[in-house]
């Protein structure tokens, strides 16, 4: 029986084991949280952290595949492991490359991956020097995860905000839509992608929701997908991969960021599509056939996120009404306390036609709340 070992144990790496258990795959997840929501469901759980090289070395002699489900991790362990001969996927100079955003921007630029423009900052005390570049987003090159380590440069004003840390300037892009491809790619070089969805935003910058299909021209979509597996081919990537993209109000299609893992847009593939993002990237790392991406129907999801002014342990309101919904899916994560804004979990919608997908994504966000 096979063994994957997982560094990180959160939700992703909770739908990837339930995605292997349907294939008789064993898994082994490393966190550093003793009440992770991946504890109740591994095979086997170890408590460590994800960043000490020791411990994670240690942690991936006995798998067959040692895997990710976050990019934070000690890319130099998985490096030095898969120097001993163990199979690392995604490979670990991918992790250690998209862990920093001005790298992962400069391989663009080097390999013609269409992307907004940009200038490499080591301190925010460089932004004196490009005033006439704005308006720009500043982003820190490492560490920034879920919004954090973002700000808008509109003007000079808005300088002291900056990071006094290695960081990208990004030209800020008129956008039109902001959509995702997930795609994957095994070791045989099989690539799939996934119908692009479009993203809505929280205000704090973390997903509100997304619909399946996205409102986009078929061209718009077809061109996106050319990146993603242009993307793919010149990295010689192999595991899943969500590609997060720009689309202007000219209809041009640009990479903002990529993720080396399963991906909250793609979370309504689990009911909305032939196969899952979770089962797709346990196709991909084993070398086996990658599944039929195409949509079942429309389909959304519903990032659930803690109420703002509740912390404590977490109460759900609305389940029965949100039940009583056709088409309907909650998946929660198993987190026994909420704070505001933390991903508690998510709910799944399919529909025959974006109207009444539409209608029932409100009636979601209006009667679920999670409180404490």
């Amino acid at each position: 029986m096979k063994k994957i070992g997982v560094l990180g144990g959160g939700q992703l790496g909770r739908m990837m084991i339930q995605s292997a258990m349907n294939l008789n795959i064993q898994v082994k997840t490393l966190d550093p949280d003793p009440n992770a929501p991946c504890k109740a469901m591994a095979h086997q759980f170890v408590e460590g952290s994800i960043n000490e090289y020791f411990t994670v070395v240690e942690f991936g002699k006995d798998v067959d595949v040692l895997t990710i489900e976050m990019e934070n991790v000690n890319a130099q362990a998985l490096i030095d492991i898969e120097r001993q001969g163990i199979v690392v996927y995604p490979r670990p100079h991918h992790i250690q490359m998209i862990q920093d955003k001005r790298v992962q921007k400069q391989f663009y630029l080097d390999n013609g991956i269409p992307t907004s423009p940009f200038v490499l900052l080591d301190s925010k005390d460089e932004l004196e020097e490009y005033e006439d570049f704005l308006p720009a987003v500043m982003k820190v090159g490492k560490g920034g995860y879920d919004g954090r380590g973002v700000q808008v440069m509109k003007s000079k004003a808005d300088f002291e905000k900056g990071f006094d840390a290695p960081s990208v300037l990004e030209k800020m892009v008129d956008i039109d839509k902001e959509i995702s491809i997930i795609a994957a790619r095994n070791p045989s070089g099989d690539i799939t992608t996934f119908p692009a969805v479009e993203i809505v935003y929280h205000e704090s910058n973390l997903v509100d929701y997304l619909l399946s299909p996205a409102s986009i021209p078929s061209d718009v979509e077809e061109r996106a997908k050319i990146i993603a597996y242009d993307l793919l081919e010149k990295l010689d990537y192999v595991g899943l991969l969500a590609i997060e993209f720009f689309v202007d109000k000219e209809g041009n299609v640009i990479v903002n960021e990529i993720a080396p893992r399963t991906h909250n847009s793609g979370h309504q593939t689990i009911e909305g599509n032939v196969t899952s993002q979770f089962d797709q990237h346990i196709r991909a790392i084993l070398d086996l056939p990658l599944g039929d991406t195409s949509r079942r129907c429309a389909s959304a999801m519903v990032n659930v996120l803690g109420e703002k002014g509740y912390t404590g342990e977490a109460k759900y309101e609305g389940v029965e009404e949100i039940l009583a919904i056709p088409g309907v899916y909650i998946h929660l994560y198993e987190k026994k306390f909420t704070k505001p804004e933390r991903k508690m979990g998510h709910i799944t919608i399919i529909a025959d036609d974006k109207e009444e997908l539409l209608e029932k994504v409100d009636k979601v966000k209006t009667h679920f709340k999670v409180i404490a």
